[in-house]
């Protein structure tokens, strides 16, 4: 997204208001959002998007949300194209901290290597300014619970044109040369 752009999903909190005692937030989108959601996501229709965060401070200068988002969704199933209604139901976790901080660096090793646990807490989110968006983190954890292929209940593929045997055989591209003869 480019900066100029407005997000489909924004609630911008300022970073010097925020305490270390968690402070309860509940976010709910707008008709213009939500239609802005489902152009974003691709999706025929967004009914509704709630969400309940806690926001605190995170060590000295970062700060956490912890939450949960809830959505209804409309999509195209893939095998009719019929609309499927879908829940998303997914908690929130983030970290953000200001732009060059160490808390946001990643470890090495001796030999230079970055050391990543696939298992362990995702790296901190950078913000600029005196501002971050708990709208726009809301907004991809519910993009990443979006099911890609949404099917109806009891939607099957009918008859499938499978291949044969006799189809997979590759012609042999010097057959035609068989019966040429050098005079």
């Amino acid at each position: 997204m480019h900066h100029d752009e407005k997000p489909a999903f924004s609630y911008p909190v300022k970073v010097g208001n925020i305490s270390a005692n968690a402070v309860t937030v509940r976010l709910t989108a707008d008709e213009a959002e939500l239609k802005a959601l489902r152009d974003l996501w691709n999706v025929l229709e967004v009914k509704s998007l709630t969400s309940e965060l806690q926001i605190a401070r995170w060590k000295r200068d970062g700060v956490k949300i912890k939450g949960r988002v809830q959505a209804k969704i409309v999509q195209a199933c893939v095998v009719t194209l019929e609309p499927v209604q879908s829940y998303i139901d997914e908690p929130v976790e983030a970290i953000f901290v200001p732009e060059g901080s160490r808390l946001a660096r990643i470890a090495a090793n001796d030999s230079g290597e970055m050391i990543l646990d696939p298992e362990g807490p995702d790296l901190p989110d950078m913000f600029s300014g005196d501002t971050i968006d708990v709208g726009l983190a809301v907004t991809e954890h519910a993009a990443l619970a979006i099911d890609p292929y949404p099917r109806k209940q009891g939607a099957s593929f009918g008859e499938r044109i499978e291949s044969s045997e006799k189809d997979d055989v590759r012609p042999n591209p010097f057959a035609a040369l068989k019966d040429w003869k050098k005079d």
